[in-house]
């Protein structure tokens, strides 16, 4: 992490006011610049202005995905430069290397990342404003404070920001500046409106699909239509003499076609002519069956990720034991916003825009592929319309820049159709996980078995997550097996599903063991804090007090409830997460009726923000857990467009009430922790509701009266 001391600052008087820069890079270093003519130094981010009216410009440089980051960054730096918030405005910044750190939107890392650094930036500008009026009236800045953008001097006097920008901009920025306690914050912790709603909302063009510039063409590209086929002949002579058509290119197994329009580009789709054949296995859901069944079955060392004890000993030892398999399909991203970006390669540079999470990783890739140096490489950062993981992957942004490069260093904009996306995306990996616990006479787990098989998943397990630290004897395997088909990251990698699976599996230990399943897991933290087994790494008084709270709201123990409740917690992205989803029967029909969620993610930056956080991951997770399915013939994908590929509707959302833990420590990630735990608490209570268990996804398709209860 950056100490205080990596932020510098340079100093512009141009255009009348104080611009404050500091280093997110932690081993640059730069001088103080007092010269107006040199103070905007590129190495050097302009995070922070102030002009000579007191209007605070805000620039949040790191990519808006709806998680609110464009928001919570500027309330962070406004709370400590204590400035109104009617007087911010806020700027999306660009993509710059030399003046971010960690430019990039993923793993649920942006606030925890930048926090400290957010804050000093809103700090140091106010020292810097205070000693301002502290020369100007001669009075310690000990006694001055700040205040609404004005400083105040003790008699009450005062002036506005505005007013000291420019006697601030002739001061060395301290070495190290005071923050605020916790208990002192105004803004942080209160509701705020997204900063982009009402352009939202009227249709501002802010999206990558709203980019247009002058003399810009569009692009489509066709790509084979099964993951394992290549092309084998192109004949695009009906396509090159139609309207608005300027040119065909072909490229890594793929085939532009460039013209004025989108629609005129899509009709040319129709009569271009590509012959595939097969290059690698062209797999079906059912081959993937048969690889799940076999690599499930087989014995390697190599596939151990963690082991404590000795499982075999464990397992018989056991007075009962358990096993359950789960499985998941893989699914799309699916956002709304289609893939898209725009590129225009140059003889020595490239200029880029486009909604990416990643933008460092598609400029070094472009450049790269180019032979351009990356700082020649400019990259316009738009609003995204959805990700979830999706925009992680550059390929699209490389496409853009192929195509514009072939087609004669042409300015383009390559726009995907929402059948390409799902048909030929990176997808969440399909998953199998057998579990198997063994209790003692006393209902005791002491042994804890999961093996996880995945489809280009990687490690599919998480190894550390609880149960372990807490069971005497334990055994984590992983198997990945190879597929043509791609995947990459999906909302709350490999946890989307495995918490499902494992909270699952844990309320059926419970009821094997005869106990209350809130009861149980409060056990097993007990016996990981008194006697912990191999490496722990969650805490567990953050785990168990979300339990608490949430068993309190859902009023668990109400033996006279006429609902059904299902239990689930996880741990993921550094921040806890209990949720009891409720089950209620409507005219003898159990329905899903509500969710309650109680997170610790430390500090909340922005309730609105933060609610609309859980809110989101908890539709998402109940939608995907009950319709979300890819299925594969040959290689093809079965599903091609939200027609075939279900998603959740709107009448079938449960109401949600969503807590706080309010502690005080450093803000976690909120972007995605909400999503794992959802999918096994519908579950769970669908169990209590029903007595039917559920052990794959999506529930809703393979049981068609499950999907009647939303």
């Amino acid at each position: 992490m950056n100490s205080r001391r990596d932020f510098l600052k340079s100093l512009a008087i141009g255009g009348g006011g104080l611009v404050l820069s500091f280093n997110w890079a932690s081993t640059a270093k730069a001088a103080l610049n007092t010269d107006a003519a040199t103070a905007i130094d590129l190495n050097f981010n302009a995070f922070l202005s102030i002009d000579t009216n007191g209007l605070v410009t805000i620039f949040s440089p790191n990519p808006e995905i709806g998680q609110g980051i464009k928001t919570a960054f500027p309330i962070v730096v406004a709370e400590e430069l204590d400035i109104n918030w009617e007087r911010v405005k806020v700027e999306q910044a660009n993509f710059d290397a030399t003046k971010y750190d960690r430019q990039l939107t993923g793993g649920s890392g942006a606030i925890k990342h930048s926090w400290e650094r957010l804050r000093v930036a809103g700090a140091t500008a106010k020292d810097l404003l205070l000693q301002a009026a502290s020369n100007k009236w001669g009075i310690e800045k000990g006694l001055l404070k700040a205040e609404d953008g004005h400083i105040i001097a003790p008699s009450g006097k005062k002036l506005n920001y505005g007013e000291l920008v420019l006697d601030a901009s002739k001061l060395e920025a301290p070495k190290d500046v005071k923050l605020k306690n916790v208990a002192d914050f105004k803004l942080i912790g209160s509701s705020v409106k997204g900063v982009d709603n009402f352009n939202v909302l009227t249709g501002k063009p802010l999206f990558g699909i709203d980019y247009k510039r002058e003399g810009m063409l569009n692009a489509q590209i066709q790509r084979p239509p099964a993951f394992g086929l290549k092309i084998k002949a192109v004949d695009d002579s009906a396509v090159r003499n139609m309207p608005g058509i300027v040119n065909v290119v072909q490229f890594d197994n793929k085939v532009a076609i460039v013209g004025k329009t989108t629609w005129e580009i899509m009709q040319a789709r129709k009569n271009l002519k590509v012959t595939y054949e097969q290059d690698t296995a062209l797999e079906s859901s059912s081959d993937h069956d048969r690889i799940f069944t076999e690599l499930m079955a087989s014995q390697d060392e190599s596939y151990t990720k963690r082991k404590d004890g000795d499982i075999v000993a464990g397992f018989a030892k056991a007075a009962k034991t358990i096993e359950r398999t789960y499985e998941c399909p893989f699914i799309p991203h699916s956002p709304m916003e289609p893939m898209n970006f725009f590129a225009h390669v140059k003889s020595d540079s490239v200029e880029l825009a486009g909604p990416t999470q990643t933008p460092d990783r598609a400029r070094r890739s472009i450049a790269k592929l180019m032979d351009i140096p990356a700082e020649n490489i400019s990259l316009e950062l738009t609003k995204m319309g959805g990700g979830f993981g999706r925009r992680l992957d550059d390929g699209y942004a490389v496409e853009a820049a192929h195509v514009s490069k072939l087609a004669g260093n042409i300015p383009v904009k390559v726009t995907w159709t929402k059948e390409d996306d799902i048909t030929g995306g990176y997808y969440r990996p399909a998953v199998r996980y057998k579990f198997k616990a063994g209790i003692d006479k006393n209902g005791k787990m002491i042994a804890y078995h999961l093996k996880g098989v995945g489809m280009n998943a990687g490690n599919c397990t998480r190894q550390d997550n609880f149960p372990a630290g807490a069971v005497e004897n334990l055994l984590v395997e992983s198997v990945d097996h190879k597929s043509p088909i791609t995947t990459g990251p999906w909302r709350a990698p490999i946890t989307n599903f495995l918490a499902y699976a494992e909270q699952s599996f844990l309320d059926e230990v419970a009821e094997l063991a005869g106990k209350d399943t809130v009861a149980m897991r409060l056990e097993l933290f007990e016996s990981a804090k008194t006697n912990p087994v191999g490496n722990i790494t969650y805490d567990i008084d953050r785990f168990t007090e979300t339990i608490k709270v949430a068993a309190e709201k859902a009023r668990w123990n109400d033996k006279k409830r006429k609902t059904s409740l299902g239990f689930s917690s996880y741990y993921s992205h550094n921040s806890y997460v209990t949720q009891i989803a409720e089950m209620e029967k409507v005219n003898g029909k159990p329905e899903l009726k509500k969710v309650y969620a109680v997170t610790d993610c430390g500090i909340v930056i922005n309730q609105s923000g933060s609610q609309n956080q859980i809110y989101g991951a908890i539709v998402d997770g109940i939608g995907h857990a009950m319709f979300g399915k890819l299925s594969f013939t040959k290689g093809e994908p079965d599903q091609k467009n939200f027609d075939t590929y279900r998603l959740i509707r709107y009448n079938e959302v449960p109401e949600v009430e969503a807590y706080f833990i309010d502690n005080g420590m450093s803000p976690t990630g909120l972007g995605e922790p909400a999503l794992p735990p959802v999918g096994g608490a519908v579950a769970n209570a669908i169990a209590k509701a029903t007595g039917k268990r559920l052990y794959s996804q999506p529930f809703g398709l393979a049981d068609e009266k499950v999907a009647e209860y939303l």
